[in-house]
């Protein structure tokens, strides 16, 4: 019996295809096309569906906003908190996690906003907790510039620790509901936490119920650099990481994990999935027709160093497609930039650009049965965790896309026994424990 993997799919609260011959007409903002794009992901039993978030239109791309707004890249954005109810309230088993900011949300608003939209949920909800890499995003929220990764990193140990005590600042059982002496709540337990540290300060408690699952909501993370997988080792329930070649990925998640056993983590609670963009046809043929035309469209190598500039606050209209890349750092997304880059493998950066319509895995590319078959083959090698679909670079989501994946590629999986079947488990973080 081959060993099963997890599924996600990674999203934004964005424009729908609007401009291709299958558009479903680039007005998603009623939040309906991503509630039945939702209902198709929870029939093939996706573990969860991730918004991403950012919080600002960038110019890092020849240092203009033109092609961001002309392409619609990285906005505009709905905020993903109302999405995230939305799906909820019209799904019964599917996970819903949703990108916050730790720059962006006071602890007491960021545990408040969590534990109502976990009860919303059922238990089902999921934070990503992200601590922004651009300076036009903290400029949006009255800094100049953001703070150094290492401190940006120390503030999210801390942050996390807030809202942990927040949530627990009522006991499990303080909601009584006791009719016979009018009592909704027991107030010795419910407490204040009365948290000072280094860079927050909050008395609390939440003036909200406690979270549907214990403790807390469940906890995705991406991280890149080494004090990013630091950090997302110590905290996360779920990793979302690049993928760059096979080899690299296991070296991520053997990385990942060992550095979870080191800080008294059991690894198996983390559950790693890659983010892959498979293209798929009814034959062979087709899907790599499909993916020429993806990758030879008009725009494709400005959308993709648009995209990427926009993330990493490096401007790649100055460096020449025909050749090898500078070795690069960022206070932007270094561990995106690191998977991007590839450094040392000699490829140049037109090269690169071409590698990111499937999202920097081969094999990708073929008919249900053959990328089914790859996808087995990859976490057979790398030893786990699964899969974070999304669409491929520079295209915009469609019906047709979800109905490949959701009616033709998870079934093929399924009949592998790859992936899940049915939902057992309640909460969001049971299913990712599940296996």
């Amino acid at each position: 019996m081959p060993k099963r993997f997890h599924l996600g799919w990674f999203m934004n609260f964005a424009l729908d295809e609007w401009n291709r011959p299958f558009a479903a007409g680039g007005k998603p903002w009623d939040g309906t096309f991503y509630i039945d794009m939702a209902k198709s992901m929870e029939r093939a039993c996706f573990d969860y569906i991730m918004l991403e978030d950012t919080l600002m239109i960038s110019d890092a791309y020849g240092h203009s906003t033109e092609a961001y707004l002309k392409y619609a890249i990285m906005g505009p954005k709905g905020d993903p908190s109302p999405m995230a109810s939305l799906i909820a309230n019209h799904t019964k088993n599917l996970g819903v996690v949703a990108t916050f900011s730790t720059m962006a949300y006071p602890p007491f608003m960021l545990a408040r906003l969590c534990a109502t939209l976990d009860n919303i949920a059922g238990g089902r909800f999921g934070w990503n907790i992200v601590t922004s890499g651009e300076n036009y995003a903290a400029m949006n929220f009255g800094m100049d510039e953001l703070p150094p990764r290492q401190a940006r990193y120390d503030m999210a140990d801390e942050y996390v620790d807030l809202v942990k005590q927040l949530w627990s600042s009522w006991d499990r059982d303080a909601v009584v509901m006791d009719r016979e002496t009018d009592t909704y709540a027991d107030y010795t337990k419910v407490r204040p936490i009365n948290f000072e540290g280094k860079y927050y300060k909050c008395r609390g408690p939440l003036n909200c119920v406690p979270t549907v699952q214990p403790g807390r909501p469940a906890f995705v993370q991406a991280g890149g650099s080494p004090r990013g997988r630091q950090f997302a080792a110590e905290t996360a329930d779920s990793i979302i990481a690049p993928s760059s070649g096979v080899a690299g990925i296991k070296a991520y998640r053997d990385d990942v994990r060992a550095r979870a056993a080191a800080s008294g983590r059991d690894p198996d609670e983390i559950k790693v999935l890659f983010v892959v963009a498979p293209v798929l046809g009814e034959t062979e043929e087709e899907a790599h027709a499909k993916f020429a035309r993806i990758s030879s469209a008009p725009g494709y190598i400005p959308k993709v160093l648009a995209s990427i500039s926009s993330i990493t606050d490096i401007d790649f209209s100055q460096f020449d497609l025909d050749k090898e890349l500078p070795h690069l750092t960022t206070n932007g997304e270094q561990g995106s930039l690191d998977a991007f880059a590839q450094w040392g493998s000699g490829k140049t950066l037109r090269e690169l650009c071409m590698e990111q319509v499937s999202r920097g895995l081969d094999g990708l590319v073929g008919t249900p049965e053959q990328v089914a078959d790859r996808m087995g083959e990859i976490m057979e090698e790398v030893g786990g965790d699964g899969f974070l679909i999304t669409r491929p670079f520079t295209t915009t989501i469609s019906r047709q896309y979800i109905l490949e994946i959701c009616e033709g590629l998870v079934p093929a999986l399924q009949r592998r026994g790859l992936t899940r079947t049915e939902y057992t488990k309640s909460t969001l973080r049971e299913t990712l424990r599940e296996f």
